[in-house]
């Protein structure tokens, strides 16, 4: 009779590190209430509500405050991260303000890999959560050299490009997409026709397009895209990559591995110019000071109520406020950095009012 053949790991983890840098993660989840959903006050008569999902009230101030901490959750029970290891991540800055928050949390050292036109307030941000910022010339070799890093340093290279969509809970679990139809559930279009987001990784539009399926809900999803990026290329069957983005945290030189283009309905390219112009039209109309990206989704957002205008159809469309105009001062919300990069407003401020005074569209 052959003996039992017992073979411990020769690298178990720490159960001990782990259940604890999991209940610090958790218990932040669990002291932050959900992010509010704003009401855009649009004229009176319209038939079509506009909502604003703010992700800036994060502890982290943005949308991906929630990818974070998903993808540290991910890591750590996989056993790829433990309480020696250095957190590498290749970020257009958001992300990696949140990430260098959650290594602080837990104790662990964090780089990130960004482009050097990255904006000098989210180097700042990084820096003052303990984070160190590694910058290149070229954005679109981030990844190899993140990757680098980590095996240099037998760190673990975060990859959120690859592992939005599936350190994600889709089916729930306080997702993104649950919070939203939750918070809907009393309005009067209590069932979006349109979710709008744009795509950076892709984990938030896999993320709302497989929720949508697996509720049977009717809402459509849009993917708004900027100049430059490769996913609005692809959708169309014209290529894989693109030049990159110049508005933050969206648009991507290559179609990133968590960007499913089967969940998502529409696809609309976005000006850069447009995007901005709308960031400002929003904090002039409301108030709320929002980054460009934000400026993209409301551009989009509002040309598909105009539709819904003109084809007389009743409902509601959401949309993500991302993060905050503070972290863009030197650049968006500066005139000598728009003068540079070429950028007239002046059309797009004439669409926005047009759309927004008269439910018409002239873009």
């Amino acid at each position: 009779m052959e003996p039992v053949r017992d073979i411990a790991s020769s690298s178990c983890p720490d159960r001990a590190w782990i259940d604890e840098a999991v209940r610090r993660l958790l218990a932040d989840a669990n002291r932050s209430a959900d992010t509010h959903l704003v009401k855009v006050p649009l004229p009176e008569g319209w038939e079509v509500d506009l909502y604003l999902k703010d992700e800036s009230t994060h502890p982290t101030g943005s949308l991906k405050h929630r990818l974070a901490r998903s993808l540290f959750l991910y890591a750590i029970c996989n056993g790829w991260i433990g309480p020696r290891t250095t957190v590498i991540e290749a970020s257009s800055g958001s992300t990696a303000i949140s990430e260098a928050y959650f290594a602080r949390m837990i104790g662990l050292p964090f780089v990130a890999v960004m482009a050097r036109s990255t904006s000098p307030e989210k180097i700042a941000l990084i820096e003052r959560e303990g984070g160190t910022c590694h910058l290149v010339d070229d954005p679109g070799s981030v990844y190899d050299v993140a990757r680098e890093l980590a095996a240099g340093c037998d760190g673990h290279y975060m990859d959120q490009f690859t592992y939005a969509e599936r350190a994600t809970d889709w089916r729930g679990n306080n997702n993104i997409a649950e919070s939203v139809f939750e918070q809907m559930a009393l309005e009067r279009h209590p069932v979006p026709a349109w979710i709008v987001v744009g795509a950076g990784t892709g984990g938030t539009s896999a993320t709302i397009g497989r929720y949508t399926r697996y509720r049977g809900l009717s809402s459509c999803l849009a993917v708004v895209d900027p100049e430059g990026s490769a996913f609005l290329k692809s959708y169309a069957g014209e290529g894989v990559s693109g030049s990159g983005s110049r508005i933050e945290g969206i648009g991507r030189p290559r179609v990133e591995p968590s960007f499913n283009p089967l969940v998502v309905d529409r696809m609309l390219g976005v000006p850069d110019a447009a995007s901005v112009a709308a960031m400002r039209f929003l904090r002039e109309r409301t108030g709320l000071r929002a980054g460009a990206s934000t400026g993209t989704n409301l551009y989009g957002a509002l040309l598909l109520a105009c539709e819904m205008r003109a084809e007389g159809r009743a409902g509601s469309i959401v949309t993500l406020l991302c993060d905050h105009a503070e972290r863009y001062r030197q650049t968006y919300d500066d005139e000598g950095w728009l003068g540079r990069h070429g950028l007239d407003l002046t059309p797009y401020e004439a669409v926005l009012e047009k759309a927004w005074d008269d439910g018409t569209w002239t873009g």
